[in-house]
Formats: structure tokens, sequence, C-alpha cells
């Protein structure tokens, strides 16, 4: 008896999360652990369940992640990406809602490089006239 699995990268800055979708009862764990025990006190819930409400499939699919780099903004973030992705490569008739929601589009911000001879990406060192 083997089910459908569905899998799906997503990024977000540094962070990367690979996510694997099985259809389910609702089911989110995430480096094995609940989403609350892994994120912590951090405000996720309504961004992990974005793509679920645009696509109308709340508690239908079970969710098993692992995440990694960065922050944990940006795991959630990815993790969204990765979650949306995975809906799409499920059901194509997914695409459209997904993304007019801006849920399948990786989020190309990140930090600008330090350039030499300043102090930081664009901080330059403090001038001195004397």
């Amino acid at each position: 008896m083997t089910q459908e699995q569905y899998y799906a990268t997503g990024k977000r800055k540094t962070a990367i999360a690979r996510v694997w979708l099985t259809p389910g009862s609702g089911n989110v764990d995430v480096n094995k652990q609940n989403p609350e025990e892994y994120f912590g006190g951090i405000f996720f819930e309504n961004k992990l369940n974005r793509p679920f409400t645009v696509t109308e499939t709340a508690a239908e699919y079970d969710i098993k992640a692992t995440v990694k780099g960065g922050g944990k903004s940006a795991q959630v973030d990815a993790l969204v990406h990765g979650i949306s992705k995975a809906l799409q490569e499920m059901d194509s008739e997914m695409r459209l809602p997904l993304k007019k929601a801006g849920l399948l589009t990786r989020d190309p911000r990140a930090k600008e490089r330090k350039k030499y001879g300043q102090r930081g990406a664009r901080a330059r060192f403090q001038f001195s006239k004397r």
C-alpha cells in the first residue's frame, strides 16, 4: 500500500525547506517536531495555513518537512513556498489561485554583500575632515 507522495523545495533568503505532501488529516511535522515546538513563540500559524486556505484544502494533507539554514521567520516562509509548490505539483488546477496569492514566487530579497573599503553593503566609514 503506497500512498501518493508529492515533494517540493521551498526557499527564502538562506533557508531551505524540503516538503513532502501526503493525503491525510492535516498533521504538520517540521524536523520531526510539531510546528509550535520547533518555531517557538513566533507568529506563524496564519502563514503556514495560507496555501490551504487559498486552495480550500484545509486539513486534507499531511506535511512532513525538513528545514535548515536562515532564521525561524525565513524558515516559515520557505516552508510556505515549499507547501505551495507541492500543492501545485499535486493538482495543476491549484496553480492559478496560488499564483494570484503570490505563494509560488520565491522572494528574491537577500542580504547585499559587503563592499571593500566600506563598513558594510552601503554604510561608509566615518569621514573626518581634520
